[in-house]
């Protein structure tokens, strides 16, 4: 398929599924503005990946795309609301500048997508550890895993933790 053909084939998808697809996210959000900007990344994602969905499959395929994103949303408002909810509580000379809590709310969004994209024990592991401030024996213990496997999850989360921070190094 030509680049001309798959320009076409996307503006087809497009104009015969845009609207029905920002209705469907607005009807889901309650929100047009944020049913609008999912509608656009939706189709951002398919002009990225280079993927064009079958005609019979074109809506099933959006609407998958689309829940991704609206689950991307709401995970990144929960992560915002608390970190706001944290600095809240914080004397007002201590609190960070608005370009600090915009650099801080990149790195934990940053953080937080790198994790997720970790197996659920080595992700468990890592929170267990840096949240609950568990040592490797309790971790062990409590997931039922060697001492040895707790240090290569450790191992795996943290560098995933590094490359999301610095892709450069990467």
């Amino acid at each position: 398929m030509s680049a001309g053909d798959a320009s076409q084939d996307l503006q087809t998808l497009y104009g015969e599924n845009h609207g029905w697809l920002q209705g469907w996210l607005r009807r889901r959000l309650g929100n047009a503005f944020d049913a609008a900007d999912l509608a656009q990344d939706t189709f951002v994602r398919i002009l990225v990946s280079g993927r064009m969905p079958d005609t019979a499959q074109s809506r099933a395929h959006l609407t998958q795309i689309a829940k991704g994103l609206v689950i991307d949303l709401h995970r990144r408002r929960v992560l915002e609301a608390a970190y706001l909810e944290a600095l809240a509580v914080l004397p007002d000379h201590l609190a960070p500048s608005p370009e600090e809590r915009a650099l801080a709310l990149e790195a934990l969004l940053l953080l937080d997508a790198a994790l997720g994209s970790l197996p659920a024990k080595v992700r468990e592991t890592f929170m267990l550890s840096q949240l609950d401030g568990l040592t490797y024996s309790e971790i062990a213990a409590r997931l039922d895993i060697s001492v040895g496997a707790v240090r290569k999850y450790m191992l795996r989360a943290a560098l995933a933790c590094h490359v999301a921070l610095h892709p450069e190094a990467a």
